[in-house]
This record gives structure tokens, C-alpha cells and sequence, in this order.
């Protein structure tokens, strides 16, 4: 997350750039006139409103990422495969620019990536004697700067240093106006083939159901359920409204004190799948 109070500086970085399309654009072209395509791509796509709150200064958020990788990784290897994955969704190939001629809103501009500006590797020293705190440090410190507007407003840094989860670690920063949790997964999973067939996309499990009709079925014990719950919800959000408050907890202690203005630290642990079934088990969740 960006600290607050810089807001001046990322004015001043969201002045207007003036983009130009690829070459692949323009030799395509989709069956369009030259003059229209040129046109449309520098008239640009307006930000929608969400994409426009999380540049807010108190909402300028990013989605950190963090996998670790059991070989140590091929920089250009990565480069070819994202030119035919990430690269070809729009959002990852534009900028996000002020737009001069509507009141100075935001919007995006197609534009020609430089992975080398987009994958970032930084010189690290294998003789570090805590290589995990060393990643935990490195991933706390991008959350205390952000990335340039000059360039779409995505990163992924390579660390090829040896930890004690993984001979290699990437890390993809992305600005959260260019998609949520839920978006970014499914991107990933699209860019992603099956260990079996390279050429298959994977495959989600879904839930076995034992009931041959489920469209008959219980449909008005689920509609009961149904607006009993609405209303439920209804009436907690009207309680916490007028009276209810949440409970205190040191989470939001610390944000009250304005917690959420300070640096934060990433740190993780490995925890067994078995202690993770067994959570499930006892809630008796659908895996």
C-alpha cells in the first residue's frame, strides 16, 4: 500500500503520456480503417469507478503475490511465456493516464511493454545467512513504495535465492485497479496448462451432488432459508448502524491509532494440508 500523504507526487506522476500503438496493432487492425483504430486506442477506455477508488490516497492499494518455485528460474523463459499469456489481456499491456479533454479523469492507453522494465531482479548475495527474512524484508519494502505510472502498473521481481520453502521465489506486485482477488485467479489459472496436456487449460473439481433433480428438489426449504437469512442480514445491518459496534481487537486498535497509515511486514509459514483438512472436516466444508 502506498503511504499516505504523498498524494502530491502521484499527481504529478499521473500527468498525460502520449502512447503509441504497437506495430502488431497496427498491422492487424481487426478489418478496421487504420484512422478509426487509431483514433479508438488514443481515445482510451475510462477507468471504472472502482478502478478509479484505489487511487484514492487512502485506497491506493496493491495485490501481492508470492510463489515459490522448486528449480530456480529462467528469466527468459518467463519473458517468452508472458508475451503469449499476460501480455495479450489489455490491462496488463495499457497505461493509466489523466484524460486532458474530460476533467482530467483517468483511463487506459494501449501501449508496448518492456518486460525488462516489467521484471525486475535484483542483485542479491547468496552468502545471506537468513535467505527467509531476507525475502520477508524485500516483499515489506514494496509495500512501502509503488510503481511508476510510466509503465502499466504491474511488476513481477525475481528472486533466484535458495530459502527453505523454495529454490526460487517470484513475486508479482499489480496496482488493484487492474483486477481483484478473484479476477487475478481466474487470469492465472487461464495463463496456466495441465502437467498432463500443455495444451489443456486446468481443470477445477466440482461438487458431487447425490440428488438426480436438483432443480426440484427442496426448493422451498431453500427459499425458506432463503429469506430468513435476508432478513437476518437486514436487521444486523440496520443494529450495527444505529448501535452495534465491532469488537475491539488489536488489529483495529492499531488502525484506529492510525495503524493503517505505517509500513506493514509480510511473513509466512508452511502449515500441513492434514491440519488444513482437518479444519475443513470440522466445519464440514465442500472441498
Amino acid at each position: 500500500m502506498e503511504p499516505v500523504g504523498d498524494q502530491d507526487s502521484r499527481q504529478q506522476a499521473l500527468r498525460p503520456i502520449q502512447t503509441k500503438r504497437s506495430a502488431a496493432r497496427e498491422v492487424e487492425g481487426d478489418g478496421k480503417n487504420p484512422e478509426d483504430i487509431k483514433e479508438e486506442e488514443e481515445e482510451g477506455e475510462a477507468l471504472s469507478p472502482v478502478g478509479r477508488i484505489f487511487h484514492e490516497t487512502c485506497f491506493n492499494v496493491y495485490v501481492i503475490a508470492i510463489a515459490g518455485c522448486k528449480t530456480r528460474i529462467n528469466v527468459d523463459v518467463v519473458k517468452a511465456n508472458l508475451e503469449h499469456t499476460l501480455l495479450k489481456h489489455p490491462r496488463f499491456s495499457s497505461l493509466q493516464v489523466k484524460d486532458v479533454k474530460k476533467d482530467g479523469g483517468m483511463k487506459w492507453v494501449p501501449t508496448k511493454v518492456d518486460l525488462d522494465k516489467q521484471i525486475i531482479i535484483p542483485s542479491l548475495h547468496h552468502t545471506i545467512s537468513s535467505p527467509d527474512k531476507m525475502v520477508e524484508d524485500y516483499i515489506s519494502n514494496l509495500s512501502k513504495t509503488y510503481i511508476d505510472y510510466s509503465k502499466p502498473l504491474w511488476e513481477l521481481h525475481i528472486l533466484n535465492i535458495k530459502t527453505s520453502d523454495a529454490e526460487s521465489v517470484a513475486v508479482f506486485r499489480i496496482h488493484h485497479s487492474l483486477g481483484d482477488g478473484m479476477s487475478l485467479m481466474s487470469l492465472v489459472l487461464a495463463c496456466s496448462r495441465q502437467i498432463s496436456n500443455p495444451k489443456a487449460l486446468p481443470t477445477l473439481p466440482v461438487k458431487k451432488t447425490s440428488n438426480p433433480d436438483p432443480v426440484n428438489s427442496g426448493r422451498i426449504w431453500w427459499t425458506i432459508r432463503l429469506v430468513w437469512n435476508t432478513i437476518i442480514d437486514v436487521l444486523m445491518f440496520l443494529a450495527t448502524t444505529l448501535f452495534l459496534k465491532d469488537t475491539m481487537t488489536p488489529l483495529s486498535n492499531g488502525w484506529k491509532k492510525g495503524g493503517g497509515h505505517v509500513p506493514r511486514r509480510f511473513v509466512y509459514r508452511t502449515v500441513s494440508l492434514d491440519d488444513i483438512k482437518l479444519i475443513k472436516n470440522g466445519m464440514k466444508t465442500v472441498s
